[in-house]
């Protein structure tokens, strides 16, 4: 190889590292210790989840991995133990998608703990093909939005008991494919379901059901935000590839390989959840939507304060919570 190839195989190499630290986005630069404190992360036995899960283990939190798979989620408690050298870090069954299960998850944590400092409602799914929870939900926004409408709502005495406390919920940039708003008249998609727009409108609610906690507990010590994590390398996308969203086969190396080099680590993609738990400087921002760990503008259709009212309401008959919780 001549000395001009090697400049520019050199050339080519920095400039993909250079560009991979820049869309890494933002860092959790924080310092603040979690010692004594309760943490919640739920979906944290991969991913995102359990990145975050870590973090707080290594601040000295006591940690609680609420996870549908037990086993998945205790090999998950069982190494962030090992690399935090931190004890504290339990395992409780939680299905998203059970109405049932939620309440049973919510019953044990109330009786168990006497403390909540950080909920972070991290868990999500996509689907290809309309399913139904038990409940009747539809499947995607029934575990993105509703199981967490309902965990939130019934972990609240606690967090207010421990306030200062946080809430954290994770969504995303895919909430812009359901530009034209919660589809209230068909919310489960019974007509017309797509992938697409059963991931984007539950994305969206994520968004509206925190506009309407916010704006529900001022005058508490309890904070409400929203954030988009990244592109992410992680079980999700292969998930959408192959099942929600399954692109030809010839094209799934190609986007794998895109997602190489513009996607986030699973560690990169933690550190706005991070952010938004510990940072002290928002310690009392509430109702934001969070990008690379910075505040960042919505669309105008998910500040919408009469959809996010509406959809609260919808919710609490949905699980089952007639009567107003805040």
């Amino acid at each position: 190889m001549d000395f001009t190839s090697i400049v520019i195989t050199v050339g080519i190499g920095v400039s993909i590292y250079g560009w991979r630290r820049y869309i890494a986005g933002g860092w959790c630069c924080s310092q603040a210790r979690l010692d004594g404190k309760t943490v919640i992360v739920t979906g944290s036995n991969t991913g995102i989840g359990k990145e975050t899960a870590r973090e707080f283990a290594k601040r000295g939190a006591k940690v609680i991995l609420g996870c549908r798979n037990i086993s998945k989620a205790q090999a998950a408690a069982d190494d962030i133990k090992k690399s935090t050298s931190n004890d504290k870090v339990l395992v409780y069954q939680l299905d998203l998608s059970s109405l049932a299960a939620v309440k049973n998850f919510a019953e044990r944590i109330i009786k168990g703990e006497e403390r909540l400092d950080v909920l972070v409602n991290n868990a999500a799914t996509a689907q290809a093909h309309r399913l139904e929870t038990n409940d009747g939900l539809e499947m995607v926004i029934g575990t993105n939005h509703f199981g967490h409408f309902l965990l939130t709502n019934l972990l609240l005495d606690l967090l207010k008991k421990s306030s200062p406390s946080r809430i954290v919920t994770v969504s995303s940039d895919g909430y812009q494919w359901a530009r034209r708003g919660i589809k209230f008249d068909d919310i489960h998609l019974k007509q017309n379901f797509t992938g697409f727009v059963a991931y984007g409108q539950s994305k969206l609610a994520n968004i509206l059901f925190t506009i309407e906690l916010c704006r529900r507990l001022q005058g508490t010590r309890i904070t409400a935000n929203v954030l988009h994590p990244g592109a992410i390398r992680t079980d999700i996308i292969d998930h959408f590839v192959h099942h929600a969203f399954p692109l030809p086969f010839i094209t799934i190396p190609i986007f794998q390989c895109m997602m190489w080099i513009f996607g986030k680590t699973v560690v990169q993609g933690a550190q706005t959840s991070i952010y938004c738990a510990v940072e002290e400087s928002i310690a009392t921002t509430s109702g934001v939507y969070f990008k690379d760990c910075a505040p960042t503008k919505l669309q105008d259709f998910a500040q919408d304060e009469k959809a996010a009212k509406r959809l609260w309401e919808l919710s609490a008959e949905a699980v089952g919570l007639e009567k107003k919780l805040v």
